[in-house]
């Protein structure tokens, strides 16, 4: 597996794609709304997409939300121990694809100087899962309900991400996030460097993308991510993750996703949908409230003179058109030369909050790196930080340490009380 030498990355062919020198049209917003909300009767029937192009013929925007909220049960394929039965119930706030309240549960050991996941008992001593670091905190079967052992001594919580506009997130362009990440000792005197890993792509056997989704960047695909969420958390198996953990209990046979009249399988229409949602959109109280917005202004600059942007990144265009991507994958135009605002690097960096687990075991100095977690969405929370443990923005600052320790104590020595309050006021208008 390659690392992350930007010499070696343009020997093996991964720098920007080469396109004809034609005239590029200026790169414009990408559409923002929490537009897809969750509805018992008829679901998708109100939301609306990013304007993406939906194949194949007869499916549609609609029907992909449906089936990422479908509630599964053992005779479809969940379990046997899994963390959540439908997409959404992990994805629901404020609406389909968002984020939630809710943590899983990671665990492992060191030995040798690496990790190790976790080993769990199951089935009253007579079988195990070896080697995995999420303890899935339900179980179809009383014998499969897995426990951290008392051995397994690195454990950590971890909060589940939004998923909204995820799709302009896969079509940031690999080149961009490296220039990013060659960027940043630059702009901090050395202090902060995030990292970049590239990683499988499951649907192309041998190739590798810069990762970007899940908290240890341990994916640079949706289909992917997807495939690999619908296994860990649901414990149902498709054709790119075909076997399940355990097979105590199990009363189906892998793989569980199968496809439909469309030819698409569950864990498609998942990523149909996630490529569809658009942008988590500012807070609409700024067109009104003059005062909200003088103050979040001014927060924002001071968001950026402390330097918090050099990780949580306020702009980012996504790929030019036509770049294809993960073996094959024709970027939509729906998706290309869009202006985000993630506030996010999406590279990993050690802000001293991580527990030591490793997600990409080729990448064992990821132990105590997370992901930069993107605000955009922000105020729709009440817990921050990767375990949730914040329940106050202020505190969620005062635990950014490591490589961002500096940024930390000049927003608490240098700031006084008006202007810490600009900051918080900005960050809850995102």
């Amino acid at each position: 597996m390659f690392r992350r030498s930007p010499a070696l990355l343009l020997l093996i062919g991964l720098q920007a794609p080469v396109f004809a020198q034609t005239a590029l049209p200026p790169p414009t917003e990408a559409p923002a709304g929490f537009d897809t909300p969750t509805l018992v009767q008829d679901p998708g029937s109100q939301s609306h997409s990013n304007g993406i192009e939906i194949k194949p013929a007869g499916d549609t925007f609609a029907l992909d939300q449906q089936i990422y909220e479908k509630q599964h049960d053992v005779l479809d394929g969940l379990g046997p121990v899994f963390n959540a039965r439908a997409c959404v119930e992990c994805h629901a706030n404020p609406v389909a694809g968002g984020a939630s309240q809710f943590s899983e549960i990671r665990a492992g050991h060191r030995a040798s100087g690496k990790f190790v996941g976790a080993t769990v008992t199951i089935n009253d001593g007579a079988a195990t899962i070896a080697n995995r670091s999420i303890i899935n905190q339900r179980a179809v079967d009383q014998r499969e309900q897995e426990h951290v052992p008392e051995a397994e001594n690195l454990r950590e919580l971890r909060a589940t991400l939004s998923t909204l506009g995820d799709g302009f997130v896969e079509a940031i362009d690999d080149q961009t996030l490296i220039n990013i990440a060659n960027s940043q000792p630059g702009k901090s005197h050395g202090r902060i460097h995030g990292e970049f890993n590239l990683v499988p792509i499951f649907e192309a056997a041998g190739q590798t993308r810069v990762g970007r989704f899940g908290w240890k960047d341990q994916h640079g695909s949706l289909l992917s991510f997807v495939a690999d969420a619908y296994v860990n958390e649901m414990g149902i198996t498709s054709r790119l993750r075909m076997a399940d953990v355990t097979n105590v209990g199990k009363v189906t046979t892998d793989p569980e996703d199968h496809a439909d009249n469309l030819g698409l399988e569950d864990i498609d229409h998942f990523t149909q949908f996630l490529r569809g949602t658009k942008v988590p959109p500012r807070d609409p109280a700024l067109q009104t409230n003059s005062t909200l917005k003088a103050n979040a202004d001014a927060g924002q600059k001071i968001f950026a003179r402390l330097g918090c942007v050099t990780c949580h990144v306020d702009t980012i265009v996504t790929a030019k058109p036509g770049t294809t991507i993960n073996g094959g994958f024709v970027i939509p135009a729906a998706l290309t030369n869009k202006i985000i605002h993630p506030y996010s690097d999406f590279l990993l960096h050690d802000i001293g909050t991580a527990g030591g687990i490793v997600q990409t075991p080729q990448y064992q100095d990821s132990a105590f790196k997370f992901r930069t977690s993107a605000l955009w969405g922000l105020r729709t929370r009440t817990q921050y930080m990767h375990d949730l443990r914040s329940l106050t923005l202020e505190n969620a600052i005062l635990r950014h340490q490591g490589e961002a320790e500096l940024v930390t104590l000049k927003f608490f020595a240098e700031l006084n009380d008006t202007e810490r309050q600009q900051v918080i006021d900005f960050l809850n208008t995102l």
